[in-house]
């Protein structure tokens, strides 16, 4: 991918703007109309979802299949005990990864520690390879789908993570919003999610999504920066001293926290049109053992 420049929101918060990825992503849901979805990575089919039931609240039908291959290299004690920079890490890795969703266009990375009293990190797949959701008007069950199926919380690379997770050092879980789920999908970190939820701990989270085009946000940026320059310069008349530099100083940091405040609204997750259509599917289905009502 040819790097893009990337927009510091504050804290634990950027947005990487994605150029040289115009086709269809690595990492991709694909539809085949009535209800049936493929997420896949390549060429790779890694979960096949179908949506029974008409009105607000359709019920939608899982099946994960084995091979997913997660973009970020392992993690080193090391490296997770040390001073580095999570969201600045995962985006170079994420700029130079093969299967991932980036596709050209915007994406916010945002750490996440806290995600509110209705969203339950631990509400996971954990009868792989099956699972059923409630979807919502507003969403479905706020949680995190695993793309693989999650080690025991007494394994040992588990045992390792949890250790971490009582010492404060683990590293985040990388996870991607998926609209239509109203939840999260973990693309990378898997083991450490699990450690972390064996400690009672809720995982520390970057959260990967897509938003809207620059021109949307950068439009209300201008309105804040206009604004900004009119006070800087109003107070370039006064006269150079202590004072006068606080103000300055003040100004400049209730603008940055302005910009890094600005809306970036979450659009809906893209899905491309599956090729050979519900054939292909209800193939894919059938070689999978796959069961949901209506097939």
């Amino acid at each position: 991918m040819d790097r893009g420049h990337r927009e510091l929101l504050g804290p634990g918060r950027l947005v990487l703007n994605v150029q040289g990825r115009p086709g269809p992503p690595p990492l991709r849901f694909e539809t085949a109309g009535e209800g049936r979805i493929l997420l896949r990575q390549g060429e790779r089919p890694l979960l096949l979802g179908r949506s029974v039931g008409d009105g607000c609240c359709p019920e939608l039908y899982l099946h994960g299949l084995d091979g997913y291959r997660s973009p970020l290299p392992p993690l080193r004690s090391t490296a997770m005990r040390s001073s580095v920079n999570w969201p600045h890490q995962y985006a170079r890795w994420l700029e130079e990864a093969a299967g991932t969703p980036l596709q050209d266009g915007r994406w916010e990375l945002t750490l996440r520690t806290d995600f509110g009293p209705d969203v339950r990190l631990e509400n996971f797949l954990r009868d792989w390879p099956t699972d059923r959701l409630e979807l919502s008007c507003g969403g479905g069950r706020p949680g995190a789908l695993p793309l693989r199926r999650l080690s025991p919380p007494d394994a040992p690379r588990v045992k390792a993570y949890r250790k971490h997770a009582r010492e404060g050092t683990l590293a985040p879980v990388l996870v991607w919003w998926v609209t239509f789920l109203g939840g999260w999908v973990i693309l990378d970190g898997h083991d450490r999610a699990v450690a972390a939820l064996a400690e009672g701990r809720t995982p520390e989270c970057l959260d990967l999504c897509e938003v809207p085009a620059e021109d949307e946000w950068r439009r209300a940026a201008e309105v804040v920066t206009e604004e900004h320059e009119h006070r800087l310069e109003r107070l370039a008349g006064r006269p150079a001293d202590s004072g006068t530099e606080r103000q300055r100083a003040t100004l400049e940091g209730v603008h940055a926290d302005m910009i890094a405040s600005l809306p970036y609204g979450v659009g809906p997750t893209r899905f491309l049109p599956l090729p050979g259509g519900p054939a292909t599917w209800d193939d894919l289905a059938a070689r999978s053992m796959f069961e949901c009502p209506r097939d």
